[in-house]
């Protein structure tokens, strides 16, 4: 099979391939590149293996594309990387691996472009195409990859025991691409993974984050979750998620299984948003049911509080998991704290000032909440589901009607401490932030407008209440 005509679109491949002749080594392209191609997906990384050495190979073509073309080199690695235009281009020279059972890191030695693919992770990484005269654009193929990629089968090369055991990170990545492709994970491949789950222990949890991450940010996350509880690596990473799963019964009341509820509730977030931290606050949202759960003989199971302590438990599992602890993180962890409050708005009578509160609270993530509010809706019952969205909507457009009307989203009160204490001559004393809360909260209950004058004037009826004078 010639793919020949497939890399027309890449002209930079035939620059590699004179280069590779002037050195007089072989050179092949390996690994995602060629299953993209073959699956018609748009890929920007092209892996070159040159059997001999790849950053010889890296200098010359960059000397081929001109003086503007910048060679990274990694020696420690043996490879070097260059730019062109949205490519990025890898080169290695073929290399033989060999792991200790403590480590993930390999002690490496030059190889043949067999042993190359012996080390690749599954099948459908393992294909090389050819860049060398008189076989330019053939398809190497050893482990009928090809095959797998019409079968929709992700499965290791060699032994999965051992390439798990070489590399425990690759299990995470088969089911990465489980997700992401829509593939099966061929049985003896996941059996060896539930059999050598235990050594993902030695992988840091940066590498396990960012594998998790591309699972979530998979079309149906939902189906990768699933393959991580089933293979026991779940439990591992992230055991509070493991422990959502499962209904409990008392007295012939239960409660919904909110690993599954959870699971759902990310898909549906994921049909309005690419985000990933809204769609890390689908999973986190209800992550303190366990540890809120209780049940009433009265009135069943009840989570009270849930969403402050899942708020809580938002940075603890962000610091372990080694996700950042920045903007994305606080982004999080007020959703999942207010991600009842619209639900509730849409039960009872709207206020105004809840909704300014909402509002406020919400600030610029009003529209990410909402999408979160909406995924939230999993239930069986489409009349139950239509009348909460069409309430939602009505809640919706009272938010919109207010923020027009009132700028709440960026609230600040025109009234701030520093005024309070020149206009009745404090220094900073308890007054002072009584008289601040005072004039906030009226003018959240639409007592006063949040304008100067008006706001000014209350202040100055609050001070007076409690024994003040305005110097």
């Amino acid at each position: 099979m010639n793919f020949k005509e497939q890399l027309t679109p890449y002209p930079v491949l035939e620059i590699v391939a004179a280069a590779a002749k002037e050195l007089g080594v072989e050179a092949y392209i390996i690994g995602g590149f060629v299953r993209d191609l073959i699956l018609k997906r748009n890929s920007k990384d092209i892996d070159i293996v040159s059997i001999g050495s790849g950053i010889e190979l890296a200098e010359m073509v960059a000397s081929r594309l001109g003086p503007d073309v910048f060679v990274s080199v990694f020696k420690n690695f043996g490879t070097a990387q260059i730019r062109q235009g949205d490519l990025e281009i890898e080169f290695v020279g073929a290399r033989k691996e060999s792991y200790r059972s403590d480590s993930r890191k390999p002690a490496v030695e030059d190889g043949t472009l067999a042993d190359d693919q012996n080390r690749r992770d599954f099948t459908i990484n393992a294909m090389g195409i050819s860049l060398n005269a008189g076989t330019f654009g053939a398809l190497i193929d050893p482990f009928e990859g090809i095959g797998d990629l019409r079968r929709k089968i992700i499965r290791t090369p060699l032994d999965p025991e051992i390439t798990f055991s070489d590399d425990p990170l690759r299990m995470m990545r088969a089911i990465r691409f489980a997700s992401q492709l829509n593939f099966d994970i061929e049985p003896d491949t996941f059996d060896a993974i539930i059999k050598m789950k235990d050594r993902i222990g030695i992988v840091s949890m940066e590498r396990i984050s960012d594998e998790l991450n591309k699972i979530i940010l998979s079309k149906t996350p939902s189906y990768g979750f699933k393959l991580l509880y089933h293979a026991g690596l779940l439990g591992i990473i992230f055991p509070e998620m493991v422990e959502l799963q499962g209904v409990e019964h008392i007295e012939g009341k239960g409660h919904k299984d909110n690993f599954y509820h959870t699971l759902q509730v990310l898909d549906n977030v994921c049909q309005v948003s690419d985000d990933l931290w809204l769609r890390w606050a689908a999973i986190l949202h209800d992550i303190a049911k366990p540890a809120t759960k209780k049940f009433d003989k009265r009135n069943g199971w009840s989570f009270h509080n849930h969403e402050e302590v899942g708020a809580r438990m938002v940075p603890v599992i962000f610091r372990r998991m080694k996700l950042p602890l920045n903007e994305k993180m606080r982004f999080v962890k007020k959703l999942v704290r207010l991600h009842l409050r619209p639900i509730v708005l849409s039960k009872d009578e709207i206020t105004d000032s809840a909704m300014r509160r909402l509002l406020v609270e919400a600030g610029e993530d009003i529209e990410a909440l909402m999408n979160l509010c909406r995924a939230d809706i999993t239930s069986k019952n489409p009349d139950k589901v239509r009348r909460f969205i069409s309430n939602f909507d009505l809640v919706e457009q009272k938010l919109k009607d207010l923020e027009e009307r009132d700028k709440l989203r960026n609230f600040q009160p025109v009234i701030t401490g520093e005024m309070i204490m020149e206009a009745f001559g404090l220094k900073p004393a308890k007054e002072v932030g009584i008289i601040k809360e005072a004039v906030r909260e009226a003018i959240l209950e639409g007592i006063v407008p949040n304008e100067y004058e008006a706001a000014f004037a209350f202040m100055i009826s609050e001070g007076e209440k409690m024994g003040l004078q305005r110097v």
